[in-house]
């Protein structure tokens, strides 16, 4: 039987990483990435038997990417500390390890948004590729919103991954402001001009995408909560990105 090893990157997710690593106890290994938590998350994941190495943060692509080459199965499955592997996932990953024909898997994102799971606003289904076959695949080095690139066969699971990013609106803010500036830094990175405009003109598109285009109002009171938020997360990505580039000249 193909042996699988778990990937996790975390920092201070002392409150999540106990959970996620008992979500992946069925893998033959389990490693996680910490990078310096000034919580219990080493502790705890070490606790829970899995392997730690300590590395300080450099992008989500790039530290994906060091997990990775710590990874001895024939198989990697890669989960963020805030989701979940329900046992009929589980099932389904075990199963799906032994098929000789693909090299990597799909698998849905179901995710909550203040304790409702959204069914719409872009947020579901969400394929994300997240189990692959060592050597058939890497991640981008993306310092944000990173994605798996796989060379080979490409299949799909039929059972979601479960994915808890904000418990409360507080979870919300600080989540923007982490991903807002290392989108920005995208942005400046990539000499993307940014004008003051911008940030109005991205931010108000990307309310009408997720609450209209993408049926966010269908999601009740939360639907408009997150369309908000969204919206916050990109105004203030391309303002710090204007005014990076504005300290540079």
């Amino acid at each position: 039987m193909p042996r699988l090893t778990a990937i996790i990157i975390a920092r201070n997710e002392a409150a999540n990483i106990g959970a996620c690593l008992d979500s992946v106890a069925f893998a033959d290994e389990r490693i996680v990435v910490d990078s310096q938590s000034d919580d219990a998350t080493a502790q705890i994941a070490t606790e829970k038997g899995a392997r730690v190495v300590q590395r300080p943060f450099d992008g989500f692509g790039p530290q994906k990417n060091f997990a990775l080459s710590l990874a001895q199965g024939d198989w990697v499955l890669s989960v963020d500390a805030d989701e979940r592997i329900s046992p009929e996932l589980a099932a389904a990953i075990v199963r799906a390890v032994g098929n000789a024909t693909i090299d990597g898997y799909e698998m849905s994102r179901l995710s909550s948004f203040c304790g409702r799971q959204m069914r719409h606003s872009g947020w579901y289904p969400d394929y994300v590729l997240r189990l692959f076959r060592r050597g058939k695949a890497r991640f981008t080095d993306d310092i944000v919103h990173e994605r798996v690139v796989c060379s080979g066969t490409i299949g799909r699971l039929d059972e979601p991954l479960l994915h808890a990013p904000v418990l409360r609106l507080e979870d919300a803010l600080s989540r923007m402001d982490r991903y807002s500036t290392s989108g920005a830094a995208m942005l400046v990175a990539k000499g993307k001009r940014v004008t003051f405009m911008s940030g109005f003109t991205h931010g108000l598109w990307t309310f009408l995408r997720t609450y209209v285009l993408q049926a966010g109002f269908l999601d009740g009171r939360e639907g408009f909560l997150l369309a908000v938020a969204n919206a916050e997360g990109t105004y203030y990505r391309y303002m710090k990105a204007w005014l990076a580039q504005r300290q540079r000249t």
